[in-house]
């Protein structure tokens, strides 16, 4: 018999609330079975667990996620979920790079006008506002 797991333990092992988990059951991701109000986890929902937080460490949603859960149940090979899976990882590292330069942008942005206000206050010029 497989090992099974109560909330307590998986909520402990992976670091996170009985409220996430039951989230998480909410959506799909898992789906523990019920001994009177006890949720009992298997081994498959302890491997979803761990990759649902995978991927939402990777910034992907909670919808993303069940869709490729559903990918992979429904699949009879591993191929259109690698498919899948490689495209939705391509869209997140495009996000990821056109919110790095977003952030570049404004750290200069920032950097000029703390050095045009470091200017004004040291040539004892704060009276003029700076120009934006």
């Amino acid at each position: 018999m497989s090992k099974t797991y109560n909330i307590s333990e998986l909520a402990k092992e992976f670091g996170v609330t009985t409220r996430t988990l039951r989230h998480y059951e909410d959506q799909g991701l898992v789906t523990p079975t019920r001994e009177g109000i006890n949720r009992i986890y298997s081994h498959r929902d302890r491997v979803r667990l761990k990759l649902a937080l995978r991927g939402k460490r990777l910034g992907f949603s909670l919808s993303e996620l069940r869709e490729l859960f559903q990918l992979y149940d429904l699949a009879n090979d591993e191929r259109r979920q690698l498919e899948e899976f490689a495209v939705k990882l391509e869209r997140r590292r495009a996000q990821l790079e056109q919110q790095r330069e977003d952030v570049e942008v404004m750290l200069n942005e920032i950097n000029f006008f703390s050095t045009q206000c470091q200017r004004l206050l040291n040539d004892g010029d704060a009276t003029k506002t700076p120009r934006l």
